[in-house]
């Protein structure tokens, strides 16, 4: 079996190959190295991004999964238009606004139990990588200067266009962009340094005051942290163009070696079939839909739950049926914890067990099939309810369906993902009201035992009675 995954650049799906040479073992395989397009730190990150960033942990995860190391990096874009604009209508420095919305996103990042990537770079700190690209550019003669701006020439460059397709024959010369985000399918000469500007932060460079345009930032923080071609680049489909096309002529033309062998883009988001939009009423950010109840689980389940090169539709239907597929989840590991009795463990549990990690693993590397990998758990979780409802599963058996379930979370993180924005949970009050709504229900203080339940409920706690006695599970 080999991973397979569908290359925007060749516009097929490639067998996976880290360092671009075929190993006979995956751990003798060099770390895969990988660069994900990270937020720019203006304002709150809405849930299209968290699509993404939420993808960018389960790849991390499954390529650790099947047994590669990672070393990642996610970049800050921490200077450009917006950030620049912010700063300024709050009349406070751009390290400081900056900052402020950086440690924003990183608590968004926890809540959602994305974990931690090797590199966090910032574009303020690598200037002088971006100052090198340059400098390399104009020894190759692709670059001009006009009104104090540095742009590179995609008209003396014939490879422009391969990862977006594009026909750049209706170039218009020495048609420029100075804006660091323009129209699709607009092909321009883009700036690779701008010339200073009055409340705006600049450096000293050999071309001169000024500060970077977007698209050199992530060439540069790549070139700084990898120093070569990386394996894996990912983004959202909107990237395509221009930024990563203009990352791969910057970075190709500048040090004549691939940039990236393989380019993951994550489709769209819509919210109740539509785009995103504030004057829609239906843009949201992770904050938003923590003050409506949701909670960062079920959030988490739902932005997984459709292949990344899909749409999602975001809606709050989903979301309840999210909340409810991982009850059955938490159903499930609470009849597993309830007392079994002692003895070996059975070859057909072992066997499930097998089958569920061959299954998991061939429909997930085909194209990291998420989807299908979750159908695969849940296929398991009902094979092994009839297995407990035979009354015969051991101890043994318990323990080896847990660990593995552990392993197949090491993918998800959403199994046993522990929630510390709702707080502590007081285990011990719990059963000692359980234990008295037990005792009402014998004396028929029905609406004691009722009363109970429904307090317990409030606090997003579910009680489940079954011939075993009452267990409890926490609310999604």
């Amino acid at each position: 079996m080999s991973l397979r995954i569908y290359n925007t650049l060749t516009r097929r799906i490639d067998e996976f190959t880290p360092g671009g040479e075929k190993k006979e073992q995956v751990s003798q395989y060099p770390p895969v190295t990988i660069y994900s397009c990270g937020p720019t730190v203006y304002g709150f990150a809405h849930i299209g991004n968290f699509r993404t960033f939420v993808f960018n942990d389960f790849l991390r995860r499954y390529l650790k999964f099947r047994g590669f190391t990672v070393d990642h990096a996610m970049n800050i874009t921490d200077v450009d238009d917006k950030t620049i604009a912010g700063a300024n209508s709050e009349g406070i420095t751009l390290q400081q606004y900056t900052e402020r919305y950086t440690g924003i996103f990183m608590e968004d990042l926890s809540s959602l139990n994305i974990e931690n990537v090797e590199h966090t770079p910032k574009a303020t700190e690598s200037i002088d990588a971006m100052i090198d690209i340059i400098q390399h550019l104009d020894k190759k003669g692709l670059i001009y200067e006009k009104d104090g701006s540095i742009y590179f020439s995609i008209s003396k460059y014939d490879r422009y266009g391969l990862l977006s397709n594009l026909d750049t024959r209706e170039i218009r010369s020495g048609a420029r962009y100075d804006a660091d985000e323009y129209e699709k399918d607009d092909v321009r000469d883009f700036a690779l340094w701008k010339a200073p500007r009055e409340n705006e932060p600049a450096w000293d460079t050999p071309f001169g005051k000024g500060r970077p345009g977007w698209h050199i930032e992530c060439s540069a923080m790549v070139r700084k942290i990898f120093g070569t071609t990386i394996d894996i680049h990912t983004g959202g489909v909107d990237l395509i163009f221009p930024h990563h096309e203009n990352e791969i002529a910057q970075s190709e033309a500048a040090y004549g070696e691939t940039f990236v062998r393989y380019w993951i883009h994550i489709e769209h988001l819509l919210v109740e079939g539509s785009k995103m939009s504030k004057s829609l009423g239906n843009f949201y950010t992770l904050r938003d839909l923590f003050e409506k109840g949701h909670s960062p689980r079920t959030i988490r389940y739902l932005l997984l739950s459709a292949h990344y090169r899909k749409q999602l539709n975001f809606t709050f239907d989903g979301l309840t049926q999210a909340s409810q597929a991982l009850m059955r989840i938490d159903n499930f590991i609470a009849r597993l914890e309830e007392k079994k009795k002692e003895g070996e463990p059975a070859p057909e549990i072992a066997g499930a067990i097998d089958e569920l990690f061959t299954r998991f693993t061939e429909t997930v590397d085909d194209d990291l099939n998420i989807t299908g990998g979750m159908g695969v758990l849940f296929d398991f979780i009902h094979s092994m309810n009839l297995a407990i409802d035979q009354g015969e599963m051991t101890t043994a058996d318990r323990n080896a369906i847990m660990a593995a379930l552990k392993r197949i979370d090491s993918v998800f993180g959403f199994i046993f993902f522990e929630d510390t924005s709702a707080g502590e949970i007081d285990s011990a009050e719990i059963d000692k009201l359980i234990q008295e709504r037990n005792q009402a229900r014998k004396d028929k203080n029905f609406a004691r035992a009722d009363e109970i339940r429904d307090m317990l409920e409030e606090k997003g706690i579910i009680l489940q009675d079954s011939k075993e006695g009452t267990r409890w599970i926490k609310k999604q």
